[in-house]
Formats: structure tokens, sequence, C-alpha cells
């Protein structure tokens, strides 16, 4: 079958982080499962350092989807309040623990789902909060999360027509072999964090645009 030279270019930054980033993981703080899905949901439109900066005293309150879902709300609320979208995503937070909390059929019995048709019937989680979830807790690769790191570069390198995340990742899972998956999300959000940020600068000696040089002179949108 003959590859595209979409199909080389992704392959080619996925070799990459493979060796840049050979066991990537998230730098968001959690200590239990449910945690994590409730920093992912308020990592949305949000950096994940100012969500850090909340958990890690919201965290020592709240445990388990239990904990959440008997939260107070106007309490809960408060103490989400620096994050963007707080009143939201409290009560998306809250709705998703009653469901995890609740015993079968409708609920986990306070198992985070295993499946992303399950995680994405959660109120506040999506496509991408969905295949994080998986990736970080259970090593389920079954989709590419894109954030603004992903579509930042997906963009960049022209890896994909869209703007939209969800077709971002459909363009992303059509390029690069589904075993190299668990590479792209937190490999791009790594190197777009610590080496080629999302402000207009002069990137033609990073290793990636090395790779493909009209990157240099591509600066999309986040």
């Amino acid at each position: 079958m003959r590859v595209s030279v979409r199909e080389m270019r992704a392959r080619a930054l996925v070799r990459f982080l493979k060796k840049t980033y050979p066991a990537p993981k998230t730098e968001l703080y959690y200590k239990t499962p449910f945690q994590f899905l409730v920093a992912v949901v308020l990592s949305a439109q949000c950096t994940d350092k100012a969500v850090n900066k909340v958990t890690v005293t919201l965290f020592r309150k709240y445990k388990t989807a239990k904990n959440f879902a008997d939260a107070d709300p106007r309490q809960f609320e408060k103490e989400l309040s620096t994050i963007p979208f707080f009143r939201n995503k409290a009560r998306h937070i809250r709705l998703a623990a009653k469901i995890v909390a609740a015993p079968p059929p409708g609920g986990f019995r306070g198992k985070v789902p295993r499946t992303a048709q399950e995680l994405q019937k959660l109120p506040g989680v999506g496509y991408k909060t969905a295949h994080v979830i998986l990736g970080e807790l259970y090593e389920t690769w079954e989709g590419i999360p894109t954030d603004t790191h992903v579509k930042r570069f997906a963009r960049k390198f022209d890896l994909t027509n869209h703007t939209d995340l969800k077709k971002i990742s459909h363009d992303l899972e059509s390029l690069i072999p589904k075993k190299d998956w668990k590479y792209v999300n937190n490999g791009l959000v790594l190197y777009g964090r610590y080496v080629c940020k999302a402000r207009k600068h002069d990137c033609s000696a990073h290793a990636l645009t090395k790779l493909w040089p009209p990157a240099g002179s591509r600066w999309p949108q986040a």
C-alpha cells in the first residue's frame, strides 16, 4: 500500500516522540482514578499548572466518586472558583460522580469506566477527555486525544485540514499506526510546553521542525 506524504511526515514525528518521550505521562496531579477524571475535566481551556494549584488542596478533601457526589454545590463551586468555567465544571463533576458512584446497571460502583463509550456518557467527558483517561489510567489507547497542543502541531505540520478537535483526532488516527497512538498526545504536550511554545518564534533549530522545515513558518492559532 502506498504511503501518503502526510503519513510519512506523521510517522517521522512519532518516531521522534517515541525516542524523546518513551514513557509519556500526564503532569496533572492525582492520587485516585476518579481524581484524575476530575483533573482532566478541570483542565479544559486551562493549564495543568493552574489545575494542580487547585487540586493539590482539593484532593485532600475529595478522594472517591462518592466524596465528589456528596459535595455541597456552593462550597464546591467556591473551591473551583479560580478555574475557567468553574460553575459548569463543578456541576458536571458532581453529576458524573453520582453516576460513577451508583451501583449497576446505571452506575459503576465507584470505578472509573474502562471504555470510551461509557466515559463519554458522563457529563463533562468528551472524546478527548475519555481517551486521556483511558490512556493514563488503563494504558488503553483506542483513540488519539487532541488538545490545544496536538491541534497546534497537527496544523503546524500540515497533518489535517480541520480545526475541530475530534476531526483532527480522526485524521491523526488515520495517519499513525495504532501501536503508536499512545505517544502522540502526551508527547506533543510536553514538546509544546517545554520546547516549541505557541507564541511565534524562530523554531528552525527545533528537532521536529528540522524534520519538515516548512513548519517553521506555520503558526496556526491555538
